[in-house]
């Protein structure tokens, strides 16, 4: 049987793909990373670092429905760590490490070493140690958890936001939906950078973590943006028990999406609710929005203002001033 299409079984598919060398002895002081010990015992020893509290985030992704079936391998490992990054991002969390549970129709070599590539080129530039998981049998499902650490009682929620800070999005909206559209050949572009473009920003999104702990001291509220700004928006303010404005000319929308020419209706659809852009969703205090701006700077991202916190409660949306009512409605796995 060739190598590459070869069938593992279960503990060579572990240590041939997952195990990188982690501690292995049990009461052996922490490396760098501070993990006592990792992959091979029935469950890893981790030592978070003094004065420190503890983020857990946890994700699956689905075959079919958050990846496309024939989706490249590489892009899924990826996939898989960058949603739970998302997320430690949005609180202003440092990763540190994460357990991976991995069912697969079946142990194809050439697979896992495209998706092991993918998860660990991300996983090294955040310095995250895989620690632990699981393997099975079934339909292509991964789930991921991811454990970090903030200083204690300084994580951002989404909850902290205060009447009159301003509301402000990370990155371009809308790119991660035009990139499904046309993976899955729902639209057309004649322009093949933008094409190139937007389809990456579907298959291989990019956490704001630098971002994100930069933020902490200065923003008052954050969450990521996995489900649209419809939808997420409206639990940021119900959170902060307040009423969200924004503007939706003011969204952040890139020359990418600009190049494909469709209506302005198509692009506020994707850019308010087709989701998977995993920007982050930030309250700021006003006094606050010169250093949150210069912090983007210095991380290369763009920082975008599109509304207010105000009393009251729900989400108020206009265009030019007059009422606008979005026909996107966000994602939702039960809808």
């Amino acid at each position: 049987m060739n190598r590459e299409t070869e069938e593992l079984g279960e503990f060579e598919l572990i240590g041939r793909f997952f195990t990188r060398g982690g501690r292995a002895a049990q009461g052996a002081e922490p490396g760098a990373d501070g993990v006592l010990l990792g992959i091979g015992d029935d469950a890893a020893l981790l030592r978070v670092p003094p004065n420190s509290d503890l983020v857990a985030a946890v994700d699956t992704i689905v075959a079919g429905r958050h990846f496309l079936d024939d989706a490249d391998a590489e892009a899924i490992g990826h996939r898989a760590l960058a949603v739970n990054l998302s997320d430690l991002a949005a609180m202003g969390a440092t990763p540190a490490w994460a357990t991976l549970a991995l069912t697969l129709p079946r142990a194809d070599a050439r697979w896992l070493t495209d998706f092991s590539r993918g998860l660990f080129a991300l996983a090294d530039r955040y310095e995250v140690a895989l620690v632990g998981g699981d393997t099975s049998r079934g339909a292509l499902t991964i789930s991921l958890q991811l454990l970090g650490f903030v200083p204690v009682g300084s994580a951002l929620r989404r909850g902290g936001g205060r009447a009159g800070d301003l509301l402000a999005v990370t990155g371009s909206l809308g790119d991660a939906g035009a990139g499904l559209a046309l993976a899955q050949g729902r639209i057309q572009c004649p322009d093949a950078v933008a094409t190139a473009a937007l389809r990456r920003r579907f298959d291989y999104p990019t956490p704001r973590v630098e971002f994100g702990r930069l933020a902490r001291d200065l923003a008052s509220a954050a969450m990521d943006l996995s489900d649209g700004l419809v939808a997420d928006l409206p639990k940021l303010a119900h959170a902060s028990r307040l009423q969200a404005r924004v503007d939706v000319g003011r969204l952040p929308l890139s020359p990418a999406l600009r190049t494909l020419g469709l209506p302005d209706a198509d692009i506020f659809h994707w850019a308010l609710g087709a989701g998977d852009d995993y920007e982050l969703l930030l309250a700021l205090p006003r006094e606050h929005r010169g250093r949150l701006e210069a912090a983007a700077v210095r991380c290369g991202v763009e920082l975008s203002v599109i509304g207010e916190l105000v009393p009251g409660a729900g989400v108020h949306w206009t265009r030019h001033g007059a009422p606008y009512v979005p026909s996107a409605t966000g994602y939702d796995h039960f809808r």
